[in-house]
């Protein structure tokens, strides 16, 4: 009799809380600090599911990669450690190749074409790759698009990059794009970055313009080109080992939560785009946009790495992007 009561007084308490599970609880890595569009973004989606899940899903944020780097914490996840993080999709590219279109350099005009490929039957193909990974993608954030900083010149035409010492990440798209536009690859790490441009080891680089400004990378740049070059996306992750411990209903209230959160992140990412911009140039940074017609002819110019790299990503994938954006 005792026993049975004790389990009532359990179960009632359990409706009275709005839940009949256990608390779960879940590690979140991030890369940036909390203040970050990446943050804020991740700040929402906890907030979310707090809320749909009353309380009964509690995920604890890391920021300024306490954790680990993106390669880091995604090999955590993959091996169950971490429940989840959102790198930036090259991350994802040593594992799927697919996922290199999105680094296609000049593929996205706009915020508009980003969205319409990444939210719809392409963004979802390239995500149906990572169960086999360990891996659940959720949706699609945003870091931004990419502009080039210089110390030697405005970037007005593409002759412009001829001849600049460029940063470079490791990735060979990104290598190969840089010699493309005319200027020289220098692959270096971010810690590496401020110093090198401080020093004039190299001329310039290319990150969206709240990276820029975070990076104080203003103070050793004189010239900001408004060049979107290359497009961000962020991914938020899920392990699959935590992922399938979990209720239908709990996995939609992740899900959920995440492509809620999606467009808070990106409203967020925009905005400090833009003040990232303006406190640039309150600091003397000289900014030019770039003109739609030489825009076209950046695009045109790093065509054969579009035709290198289409082999690698698949030319089916390939058609069906360029369809969307049509």
């Amino acid at each position: 009799m005792k026993i049975r009561m004790t389990l009532l007084v359990g179960l009632l308490a359990a409706s009275l809380s709005g839940s009949a599970w256990a608390t779960i609880t879940a590690k979140f890595a991030v890369t940036l600090p909390e203040k970050s569009h990446q943050g804020q973004g991740v700040a929402k989606f906890i907030e979310l599911v707090k809320a749909k899940s009353h309380g009964d899903i509690v995920i604890k944020p890391y920021y300024s990669g306490a954790l680990g780097d993106d390669v880091k914490v995604t090999s955590a996840l993959q091996g169950g450690t971490i429940e989840f993080t959102v790198p930036q999709t090259t991350t994802l590219t040593g594992m799927v190749k697919a996922y290199e279109i999105l680094d296609f350099p000049f593929l996205f005009k706009n915020d508009a074409q980003a969205e319409k490929v990444l939210d719809g039957p392409v963004g979802q193909r390239l995500m149906d790759t990572l169960p086999a990974h360990g891996l659940i993608g959720l949706a699609y954030w945003e870091n931004g698009f990419f502009n080039a900083t210089n110390s030697k010149h405005p970037i007005q035409r593409v002759e412009d990059f001829d001849g600049l010492k460029f940063r470079s990440i490791q990735a060979k798209i990104t290598q190969e794009t840089i010699k493309a536009l005319g200027a020289n690859p220098v692959p270096l790490a971010v810690p590496e970055l401020y110093t090198a441009l401080e020093t004039h080891t190299i001329d310039g680089q290319g990150t969206p313009n709240a990276v820029i400004a975070a990076l104080k990378l203003f103070e050793v740049q004189k010239y900001l080109s408004i060049t979107r070059h290359s497009y961000g996306a962020f991914i938020p992750l899920a392990s699959k080992a935590f992922w399938d411990k979990l209720t239908p209903e709990q996995q939609k209230i992740i899900k959920d939560s995440a492509i809620e959160a999606r467009v808070y992140q990106r409203q967020v990412a925009r905005a400090q785009s833009e003040s990232a911009k303006k406190m640039m140039i309150s600091h003397g940074v000289q900014v030019n946009e770039v003109s739609d017609a030489e825009h076209e002819r950046m695009k045109e110019r790093v065509q054969p790495v579009w035709k290198m790299f289409t082999p690698s990503v698949g030319q089916d994938l390939f058609d069906q992007v360029q369809a969307e954006l049509k």
